[in-house]
């Protein structure tokens, strides 16, 4: 018994001229971008165009371009360029226009600071599409790999080092120039060569050491800062109470950088950071706020801090800022690494309960540790222990549990689904922008979900 086949027909020719618009389904993710767009609020983008030349591509094809790549896992310029050719998404989203790569990648530099107010934009159109309701919040950092090697980064002592064999290396070269009429120099050797590129190296060396040596006067600054206000407060505690204060006196800090200090030759502005698994890696900390009902990211910004305790008062300040017609943020999750009685106060202090874990949970407790209400909290009780009251209370376990499930899939998707695990552009200028970007573009994938699942 013979089978038939349908044979793909690659010949025939259309009697009428196709349209892109009948190669995509309606409620394709391409579709929304370019509706949602097109209510973006773009004059800043279009009135910065001179008007003098050819035509330039729209902003608004550009930008829908960069967010669908985004959104589906293509960030390169050249990629996004063999797109318009290869895929009919990005043929829909073009129009049949093949912008090139270094229009592309010169259209990202060039508007990355005007992507928060879209960012705050597209929040407000999930508002109106009824999806997004402010209420509780859950904030986590994930490290992203710069776009540099750690291999490349500067330490202090080593700078130092080999600033002097450097130097010592120019007087031997110029001493055997001088003697050049006397003595043979080998002819592979090009001393004028040699002189330059050490030159170079030394004055790469001197940017990374004003580089240290201004990391260093910011951080004596801290140090010596926390150190006055923690001697005051001993002093203050002995006059109170006529004794000696217990404990060791703190250690007065020291100025200058230290032999391990490090700089990065390549991104100057990223950081050495740990990470979970163990080692170490040239990254940002990039923060992401992720309201816990919608999975829509409401706050974002990127961070060259190591830890993350130090970025509740940047998410609290930038919360601050948005539109009252998106509601109040009454509830923060967020974990241990958050903690301290500073970050408490300050949510407080912004009118949202915060909900930090003070220390990290065992795993498989007791059910009688998981089943049971905490004791009655102490009348002088202070913040930080009201917060761990809140906590360990039936109601506050299951609230904080939601907080796993809310941000820390947002970010494995954006790594290991999109894989965006390194950002392309260099400074923490350019790195803030495409952490914007790449928010932005899961926004809109998520609200591309939420709003099909309501039809």
């Amino acid at each position: 018994m013979s089978s038939e086949f349908d044979q793909p027909d690659r010949g025939t020719r259309y009697l009428l001229p196709p349209s892109i618009e009948d190669w995509l389904p309606e409620d394709h993710l391409a579709r929304f971008i370019v509706e949602i767009v097109a209510r973006l609020d773009l004059r800043p983008l279009t009135m910065s165009y001179s008007g003098g030349g050819s035509n330039a591509y729209h902003p608004s094809m550009l930008l829908a371009l960069l967010l669908y790549g985004y959104a589906t896992g293509i960030f390169a310029s050249r990629k996004l360029e063999r797109a318009t050719y290869d895929s009919l998404a990005f043929r829909y989203i073009t129009g049949n226009y093949h912008p090139d790569h270094d229009t592309i990648a010169a259209f990202r530099k060039r508007f990355l600071k005007e992507l928060k107010p879209l960012f705050t934009q597209t929040l407000m159109i999930a508002r109106t599409m009824g999806v997004l309701s402010l209420g509780k919040i859950s904030l986590d950092g994930t490290k992203v790999k710069a776009n540099a090697s750690k291999n490349h980064a500067l330490s202090w002592e080593h700078a130092c080092a080999l600033e002097n064999q450097l130097k010592a290396e120019v007087e031997e070269l110029l001493r055997q120039g001088e003697a050049a009429d006397r003595s043979s120099i080998p002819d592979s050797m090009s001393i004028p060569q040699e002189l330059s590129r050490r030159e170079e190296r030394l004055a790469a060396i001197a940017k990374a050491k004003e580089e240290l040596e201004r990391r260093a006067a910011e951080r004596y600054a801290r140090e010596k800062q926390d150190y006055d206000t923690k001697v005051a407060r001993r002093a203050a505690k002995e006059q109170r109470t006529g004794r000696k204060p217990g404990g060791k006196a703190p250690k007065a800090p020291e100025p200058g950088p230290k032999a391990r200090d490090q700089v990065n030759l390549t991104d100057a502005d990223s950081r050495i950071m740990p990470t979970p698994g163990g080692g170490f890696v040239q990254a940002y900390n990039a923060q992401a706020s992720v309201d816990t009902d919608s999975l829509l990211v409401i706050e974002n910004h990127l961070s060259q801090h190591p830890n993350d305790q130090q970025e509740i008062a940047t998410t609290v300040t930038t919360l601050a800022t948005l539109p009252g017609d998106l509601g109040k943020v009454a509830v923060l999750l967020a974990d241990a690494g958050y903690c301290s009685e500073t970050n408490v106060q300050r949510c407080e202090s912004a009118g949202i309960q915060p909900y930090i874990a003070i220390w990290r949970e065992q795993h498989n407790q007791a059910l009688s540790e998981r089943s049971s209400e905490p004791p009655p909290l102490a009348e002088n009780a202070d913040a930080v222990a009201k917060m761990n009251h809140r906590l360990r209370t039936q109601a506050g376990k299951r609230l904080y549990a939601k907080r796993k499930c809310t941000v820390e899939p947002v970010f494995g998707i954006i790594k290991w689904v999109l894989g965006f695990r390194q950002f392309l552009l260099r400074t923490l200028e350019s790195a803030s922008g495409e952490w914007d970007l790449i928010c932005l573009a899961w926004n809109l994938k998520r609200l591309h979900v939420l709003t099909s699942s309501a039809r």
